[in-house]
Parts: structure tokens; sequence; C-alpha cells
């Protein structure tokens, strides 16, 4: 995990003083609320449908012991609205919905970027809670506004076995280098990059404004393949290559160039068609060439001066130097003994051996294992975390993984220093925290957003729809016998759920005030069989928060009826089947569930 420097750490520590100021001089009227606002945009402070919404930045993912108990703390005394407000919210709640789920407090909620949110932190207590983040150097900057937002890569980044290149270093070098750019400070609109090096995308590269693959090329040199103008939202559109390799040295210069283009050319007179994507998509081989001609700009006349030495990229590498293990040397022998020793408590639990197969990946060191703790479970929304949770989870990472965890795309805690030995004692730990549930990449280990629980641009609830589908899959039989689907829900249109890619995807709308579902299939996120970003297509019309746990049911059914065997006693996957035969069979048997939901209702 990258090591902050002194300057980091005085850095963030400056930032959070200086919103104290901000803060006090808002609350004193010297600020207006239009002023204020986007300072508190760029330090990551939303106003919600009920309260504040603080965003904390987890760069590319990685996070310590010591930050996960500050979460912790902050979950714990500050995530609590007082009891009129939540009284309240929870009354509107039951209006519009019926009898709707609780409320939640004290909770963190892991992000699809990464990050970590807090719903009810009141703003008079925001200069607090900054300054508590900053003693662990972690902080909001940049996790909102139209700025350059925190760069996302692959959770397993540094140790997956098919990485060609290690992302971190030049994540981080994208992290100093965008945070607070004067330049970059008032984008058009908001500015996401994902970076991934290894053979499998696990970062949704084609779904961001800039997407890079690290790579090398025939001669053995590091370089990027560089995507541009992808993103969800109202206009789903895959990112385009506009560079098939570009020498490491000039990413940067690339990419203030790709920017600067944008800046001067991304409309800001209708902020739906403000996002690059849109600039893309118009203008084409325009667009391209002018950033071509601003980067040779950069590099002859402007004196390159983002051009990256090699002495820069080893110290920023030197700060990812992987934890010492105290691993045994004859690794030989102590591999054959630990692996037998897993294989007869396999044997003797079934419920152990389902969990090796699911939430436990091979390591770049055989040693060693990443392991995926699963924050979706019955009673808890996709990727919250009580304050207790967030606490026992430091535990496990001290004790199992060197301190270290990551924050993954896919809303879960990854352990990436896990000794192989000490598999079945994390089992067992896990399992008592209710967080070793084997359903990593099936059904319900699914991507959903807060939802009209909590967000105001929300049309309908995610969470109640991500619960239904939750509990009506419990068995792990099922599951296993389903397969991986990636199944994504979002409460708008704007797709923070990432409903485009999911296999199944569901999006919440609005029909004359009520909560209705739109329901998608063949979407992707670029690292499955087709491996490019994929939207997903509408299945006819829009369904009831009732109906969908049917249509959802209707849609696995017909998948088991025409999937067929591809040998060694496996099944065609989800995606597989629903690309042989295409969307017909699904879309028949979604409306044929809507028809007998509205027989029971009329019954």
């Amino acid at each position: 995990m990258y090591q902050y420097t002194e300057f980091d750490k005085a850095f963030v520590r400056a930032r959070a003083a200086e919103f104290r100021d901000q803060l006090g001089r808002w609350q004193t009227g010297q600020l207006s609320e239009d002023q204020f606002r986007p300072l508190r945009l760029q330090n990551g402070w939303y106003v919600q449908r009920y309260a504040p919404m603080l965003r904390v930045a987890v760069p590319y993912g990685e996070i310590n012991a010591a930050q996960l108990k500050v979460l912790a703390t902050i979950a714990r005394e500050y995530d609590t609205p007082d009891a009129a407000l939540l009284a309240e919210a929870q009354a509107t709640q039951d209006k519009i919905a019926g009898l709707a789920p609780k409320l939640t407090t004290n909770y963190g909620h892991f992000t699809t970027r990464q990050n970590v949110q807090f719903n009810w932190i009141p703003l008079d207590k925001s200069a607090d809670v900054m300054e508590l983040l900053a003693t662990v150097n972690m902080h909001g900057i940049q996790t909102s506004g139209n700025c350059i937002r925190n760069t996302t890569t692959d959770e397993l980044a540094g140790v997956a076995v098919d990485e060609v290149v290690d992302p971190r270093p030049y994540a981080e070098l994208i992290r100093q280098w965008s945070t607070l750019h004067p330049e970059f400070a008032h984008l058009p609109r908001k500015f996401k990059i994902a970076i991934t090096g290894a053979t499998e995308d696990r970062a949704a590269i084609g779904w961001h404004d800039v997407g890079l693959r690290v790579t090398r090329n025939t001669a053995g040199e590091v370089g990027f393949k560089v995507l541009v103008g992808g993103g969800m939202g109202r206009t789903p559109v895959n990112g385009v290559v506009i560079r098939e390799f570009l020498p490491w040295q000039d990413i940067m210069s690339y990419l203030e160039a790709v920017v600067r283009v944008y800046n001067r050319w991304g409309r800001r007179d209708n902020k739906y068609k403000a996002r690059i994507k849109i600039l893309v998509k118009a203008e084409g081989q325009r667009y391209f060439d002018e950033v071509e001609t601003e980067f040779r700009q950069i590099l002859e006349h402007d004196g390159a001066p983002h051009t990256l030495p090699q002495a820069e990229l080893d110290r920023v590498k030197a700060g990812f130097l992987d934890p010492n293990l105290n691993l045994p040397e004859n690794t030989d022998e102590w591999l054959a003994q630990a692996e037998a020793a897993l294989s007869i408590e396999a044997a003797k639990t079934p419920a152990f051996a389902r969990w090796l197969a699911r939430n436990v990946r091979p390591h770049r060191n055989p040693q060693l294992r990443a392991v995926s703790l699963s924050f979706k479970r019955p009673g808890y929304a996709p990727g919250d975390a009580t304050a207790d949770q967030l606490d026992a989870a430091a535990v496990l990472a001290e004790k199992f993984s060197a301190g270290e965890a990551r924050v993954s795309h896919t809303q879960n805690l990854l352990l990436p220093w896990v000794r192989l030995d000490q598999l079945h004692a994390l089992w067992l730990e896990a399992k008592a925290l209710g967080v070793a549930q084997p359903n990593i990449g099936l059904l319900t280990d699914m991507i959903a957003c807060p939802g009209g629980d909590y967000c105001a641009l929300a049309n309908a609830r995610s969470i109640p729809t991500a619960s239904a589908i939750t509990e009506r899959y419990q068995d792990l039989d099922e599951l296993d016998d389903l397969g991986h689907i990636d199944f994504h829900i979002s409460g708008c249109i704007n797709s923070c759920g990432h409903h485009h890619s999911g296999h199944i995807g569901i999006l919440g709308v609005d029909k004359d005030g009520k909560e209705w579902y739109q329901v998608t299939l063949g979407g992707s996120d670029g690292k499955d069989l087709s491996g490019a970003a994929t939207p997903g297509k509408v299945v006819g019309p829009s369904f009831s928060s009732f109906e969908v746990p049917d249509v959802i049911e209707a849609i696995l059914d017909t998948y088991k009826q025409l999937r067929v065997s591809t040998g060694n006693g496996k099944q065609e996957a989800f995606i597989e089947t629903l690309r042989r035969v295409g969307q017909d069979p699904f879309k028949a048997a979604a409306n044929a569930a809507r028809h007998t939901q509205e027989e029971r209702s009329e019954s």
C-alpha cells in the first residue's frame, strides 16, 4: 500500500483546516450558500434528500486498518441525525412507498468508485469529521464537483496472477497530478479515470471518461492503451481507442491534452450533454486530431513539463513495497503441507469448501491468496458496513492481511495478503462477523446505489429491490447452479448502480409520481467473453416494484431451460446463453410474469 509522504500528510491537514475556515464563514454569513456550495462539493459534501452526504476518497481502493477504524468512529459518533429529522424522513418514505424499510444510520457505504460514503452527518459537524479523517491521511478532496475524480483500478492490482504491469504507481501519479489542478477545477462536468494492468479488465475502463490499460509492446516496453469518451447515464457510450500504445513517460502530457481539449470544447449550456462522451460522439476524429495537436504543443513548445522521468516513477514505486509477512523459505514443502491441510478442512466442512471456491482468488505469490469479504447479505443494503463491522474488518486486515484491504468496484472489501495457512482461521472469523457469504460473482453479489432512500436525484428506491432479490435467492446450491451473473441496480438514469453494465440491470423510473423499474439484459463491464463494455437492452415496458422479483425469476428460469452444456460437467453461463439465443425468449418470460402478477392482484 502506498505510503504517504510528509508533504502528502501536511497537505491533507491543511485542506481540513481550510475547510473549517470555509464552514465557519458560511455559518456566520460571510459566505453565501452559492459561494459555499462549490467549496463543500470539492471536499465531498453533498446535500441529499434528508441530510448531508459525505464521500470519502479511497484512492484506487487501497485502505488500511487504521483508516477503517477511523471510518468506524465516524459511523458510530457522527453518522447520526437528530431523532426528529430521522422520524420525518421515515414518515416521508412510508408515505411515498407504503411501509418502507427502516432507514438506517451509523454505517459506511462502499461505492462502485472504491470510495466510502456516509448519509447522516450534520453539516455543522463536517469540519470535525474532516480533521478526524486527516489524522489517517484521508479526505474528500475532489470526490464531487466538476473536476477530475478519484482514479479507480482493479482491486487485485499488484497481486493478480494475470497482471502485466502494476497500475498502482501510475494511479498514484495521476492522483498527484490531478489533485487541485488549477486548470481543471471547473470542467464542463465531472471527469473519471480508470486504469488496469491485467489481461482481464476488472476496472471497467470502457465505461470511463478515460480508460487506461498499462501494457507492454513486442519490444517489452511499458505503455498505455488509451480509451476516451466512455460513460453511462442518459447516454451509455463505450469508450473508443484514441491511442493503441503511448509510452509511459508521456501519459501525464497526454492526459493534459485530453482534458484540456474537453475543457475548451465541452458543452456548458446543458449539463445532460456536458460529459466528454457527448463531445467525442459529436466530433469524432476532429476531437482526436485536436488532442494530438495539443499533445504535440505540450511536448514541442511548452517544454514537456509533465514528461515522467524514471526517477519519479521509481520514487512512487518505492511507496508500494510488499509487506513483510515472514513467509517460510522452504516454499515447495510448506505449500504442500498448507494445501493438504486446506483439503482436509474443506472435506470436513462443505461451507468452507464453497467459500474457498467463491471468495478466495489466486495470488502472484503462491504462498498467498486474495480474499473477498462479502458485504452483500440479508438485512443490509449492498455495500453497507456498520460501525462495528468496519472495526471488525480492520481487525481482520491487521490479523490476516498485513493491515491492508481494498474497496472493490463491486462494493466489497478484499484482503490482498492472506497466507495460505491462515485461510481457515480467517473464514471462521469472517463467518462470525457475517461477511463470509460464498456469493462473489453470483446473483446476490449485486451492485446497487443508495437510490431514493437517500438520494435526491433518484426516481425510485434501489435497496428494497436488492433486498427482495437477496431474500428470494438464499439457497447457495441454486446460486451456484445459476453461476456467474452481474446484477446491477440504479435508482435513476445517472446509473450510479451501473445498471447499463449488468448482465441483468434494473433502472428505477418515475411514472406519474410512482416508482417503476425497467429491466435491461446483456450489459457488460468488459471482463466477460465479449472483452468490451456493452450497454444492456431494455426488456419491454417498466414493471412495478412488486413485479420485479417475479420478472427476475422468470428470466432466470428461462436461462435454465435454454442453456446448454459446455463439457466437463459445466453449463453455459447466463450471458453466453443470452447472446446465443437473443432477447426474445427472455422478454416473453418477463412479460408473462407481469401478467401473472396482475392476475394475482385482481384475485
